[in-house]
């Protein structure tokens, strides 16, 4: 590798990932923080299982709505200014969760907060196509993501901190969680304009050289997929890898924002413990094995170029550790340590997969294809949380719940061994000159 290539590369590692990641972390904790506040909220409103599972769900159709069009506005347009707008927009929603006072209103702002947030996601993993070649996409990928362990790492003793200490102004503990946490969006998309470049050629950091090379390197990557099956933005969002992508992902979300959720109240339950900073440390805790696991599957895929099966295996481990966990009866050591497996399963089949869209998509095909995925999928996030509410408020606990995550997972699993070892994982040219690199099969 020339100096050029390996100072390009450090470069973008250290400017690029670091941001996203502390993006994700705000973006993340503001759609899940909801089962946080939930511990106080619920009973100050009078909310039961079911209306606060289709609240906590809710926000999946309003970023279904917008999901499609989002993305390819950061195709087409700039994902430095989209993104500034999302960031601002649905900070400002978050931080009104903290007024609500009827389900109605609940349902209301979640739908919101959903259409404001819709495209951050998918716009993030197709900025990162920008400046990541195929080979390198599973562990930037796995780097991002493991910002949603981190949020949860962070994020609740933070908010267990919040809901047993925080009561200034008159406000409850409850409500500084949306109030504290949903200010940071705001701040972040404000100076988002001047902390993200949208290309190479934009970035000041790097020197011409570096920028030539970079960029030389990503056309050829899309070029060689342009040629193998050219397709248009509609041939993307028809085409049945899209499609059975988007399925896999469906079921996978069901069960990892159905788990995601619902896991603070479920380790208050089987603890019997009545603080909430004690369920925070317990929930951070469980997170911590899972970005390791992230980062680790994420650069393996990448070694081997191999994602099917690490993505399978990734989930499979999800639906053992569910299945374990909800046959531990009362043993709460044996329930907790297999929550524990359950989040690094679920956790880390997000590189692999991530990483799938672009070996088939370029250009528009691509940034439709990436948005209908996560679109189409993430209403998983609305059918986890809310049958999960549904089925503990009709059987009085969380068994036949965790059973439906399991089943969830287990379809996805089955779905992931459909697809075929076929698409070719383009292995980087060397710079300036060399032999070229042998393709890998993803």
């Amino acid at each position: 590798m020339s100096d050029i290539a390996a100072a390009a590369q450090k470069k973008r590692m250290f400017r690029i990932i670091p941001y996203v990641f502390l993006l994700y972390i705000v973006a993340y904790l503001d759609r899940v923080n909801v089962g946080f506040a939930g511990l106080e909220m619920n009973k100050a409103l009078g909310f039961d299982p079911a209306v606060f599972g289709l609240g906590s769900g809710i926000f999946f159709f309003g970023y279904f709505i917008l999901e499609i069009p989002s993305t390819v506005i950061v195709e087409r347009w700039s994902a430095r200014r989209w993104i500034a707008r999302i960031l601002v927009s649905w900070g400002v929603v978050a931080v009104l969760m903290a007024f609500i006072r009827t389900p109605w209103q609940f349902y209301l702002v979640r739908f919101v907060l959903g259409l404001a947030e819709a495209g951050f996601f998918p716009g993030i993993i197709l900025y990162l196509t920008h400046w990541f070649r195929q080979e390198e996409q599973a562990r930037a990928v796995a780097l991002f993501m493991s910002a949603l362990a981190v949020s949860n790492i962070v994020g609740a003793p933070f908010s267990g901190y919040l809901l047993q200490h925080v009561r200034w102004l008159g406000l409850a503990g409850w409500q500084w969680v949306y109030i504290l946490e949903g200010l940071p969006a705001v701040v972040l998309g404000i100076f988002n304009i001047w902390l993200m470049a949208d290309r190479p050629a934009d970035a000041p950091w790097l020197t011409e050289e570096e920028k030539r090379w970079l960029q030389g390197e990503l056309d050829r990557e899309a070029a060689a997929v342009r040629r193998r099956q050219p397709l248009t933005l509609w041939q993307g969002l028809l085409r049945w890898d899209t499609w059975r992508l988007a399925l896999i992902y469906f079921f996978w979300i069901t069960g990892f924002y159905g788990f995601g959720i619902w896991l603070p109240t479920m380790l208050k339950h089987i603890t019997t413990s009545q603080s909430d900073l004690l369920v925070g440390g317990l929930t951070a805790a469980a997170y911590i094995p899972a970005l390791v696991a992230m980062i680790l599957v994420g650069r393996h895929s990448d070694g081997t170029g191999e994602r099917k099966y690490h993505l399978f295996t990734a989930i499979l481990v999800g639906a053992i550790g569910l299945l374990v966990s909800a046959l531990a009866g009362g043993q709460v050591g044996v329930a907790f340590g297999f929550f524990t497996l359950a989040a690094i399963g679920v956790y880390s089949a997000f590189g692999p997969f991530w990483s799938l869209p672009a070996t088939f998509l370029t250009d528009d095909a691509r940034a439709a294809g990436i948005g209908l995925v996560n679109s189409i999928g993430n209403l998983g996030g609305f059918v986890g949380p809310f049958v999960v509410g549904y089925l503990n408020k009709a059987t009085g606990q969380f068994l036949s719940g965790l059973l439906f995550l399991i089943a969830s997972l287990v379809v996805a699993g089955l779905l992931v061994l459909t697809l075929r070892q076929r698409l070719p994982v383009l292995a980087a040219e060397p710079p300036l000159g060399g032999a070229p690199g042998t393709g890998q099969e993803a």
